[in-house]
């Protein structure tokens, strides 16, 4: 059960560096396309609050990280029950 956490908590960490690279690599003069805003809040989280204050990258990364793994730990949870009852 701890390795899948741990590899939700990873899976969380990768999305959040792919989104930091995106945001470095983009041209800063163009707008966020809508499309784009909606994938990255449905995926880092954090970027809601980021939308309203300003979060920093380490921030970004570690709450992203303990989002994930609290996803992961919710879904093997329910996995165990549904497992157990059959």
């Amino acid at each position: 059960m701890k390795l899948r956490i741990a590899i939700w908590a990873v899976g969380g960490f990768l999305v959040a560096c792919g989104w930091a690279v995106y945001f470095f690599a983009r041209n800063k003069d163009l707008p966020i396309e809508p499309v784009v805003s909606s994938i990255i809040r449905w995926s880092c989280p954090i970027a809601i609050v980021g939308s309203h204050h300003p979060v920093g990258l380490y921030s970004t990364l570690a709450a992203n990280v303990a989002t994930y793994a609290l996803i992961g730990l919710l879904i093997e949870i329910l996995r165990r029950q549904f497992n157990h009852s059959n």
